[in-house]
């Protein structure tokens, strides 16, 4: 039996390091805002997907705004964000095991099939169809499954008074979406919050199981500076041209 997949996109971003007066997600690029292109990543891979939106409370009628100004009709779910990542996550997977209690009647019955939750940044509109497909396809698999690319510049590590040398072989960049097993997710979401939680795999990880790792694409940077906006403004362009 084919898993249920769904898509969880974590957008609480302020805007700050873009110096721009309205939070990241929303600012417009190649014709709409960033978020709008982030779900569409999704739609292509998959035009059932249900996909939850974690938002700021103060954003949602922002972005309900946005959407019909820009007559943007992909269905999706709205939540109502937490005060860290780990807390709007945390949300987020609450609003996930609602929906799914409407196909499960109760969690025992739930157990029985094969959920996989894929929990990606906003401000990444420029993931691939072939780095999603690979991350539920081998989150099937696995359980779990985060992109991820080898480094390309040399990397050091600073001391107070010298820096030194690392072998960039032994270090990965990571990416999102991050997908799991809903059930391997809730499970270690359920714990306190730690600051040493950078993302859903140090959250996994922190209960025990390993992180299986799958190859990431290379333009699938997480929007924070201007110089990234311009970067993804000649690349979604392109991508708007493809018809879907």
């Amino acid at each position: 039996m084919e898993p249920t997949k769904i898509v969880l996109i974590v957008a609480g971003g302020r805007g700050e390091r873009m110096q721009s007066d309205i939070p990241k997600q929303f600012i417009e690029v190649a014709g709409k805002p960033i978020l709008m292109h982030t779900i569409e990543a999704f739609i292509r891979y998959d035009s059932g997907l249900p996909i939850f939106v974690v938002l700021p409370a103060d954003q949602i009628k922002f972005w309900e705004n946005l959407c019909s100004k820009y007559s943007f009709k992909f269905p999706h779910h709205l939540v109502v964000g937490g005060e860290t990542r780990f807390h709007s996550v945390k949300n987020g997977l609450a609003a996930v095991s609602d929906f799914l209690a409407t196909f499960y009647h109760d969690k025992s019955e739930n157990e029985k099939y094969s959920v996989l939750i894929a929990v990606h940044d906003g401000v990444r509109p420029m993931v691939s169809e072939a780095t999603i497909r690979r991350c539920f396809d081998e989150a099937e698999k696995f359980g779990t499954a985060i992109p991820s690319l080898d480094l390309i510049d040399s990397l050091r590590s600073i001391h107070t008074k010298h820096s030194q040398s690392l072998d960039r072989k032994a270090y990965k960049l990571v990416q999102t979406p991050q997908v799991f097993n809903f059930n391997i997710l809730q499970k270690a979401y359920e714990q306190q919050f730690s600051p040493l939680f950078t993302d859903d795999a140090s959250v996994v990880e922190s209960i025990g199981l390993n992180v299986h790792l799958t190859e990431g694409n290379r333009e699938n940077i997480k929007l924070t500076t201007a110089f990234d906006l311009e970067l993804a403004s000649f690349l979604l362009a392109k991508r708007e041209n493809t018809v879907y």
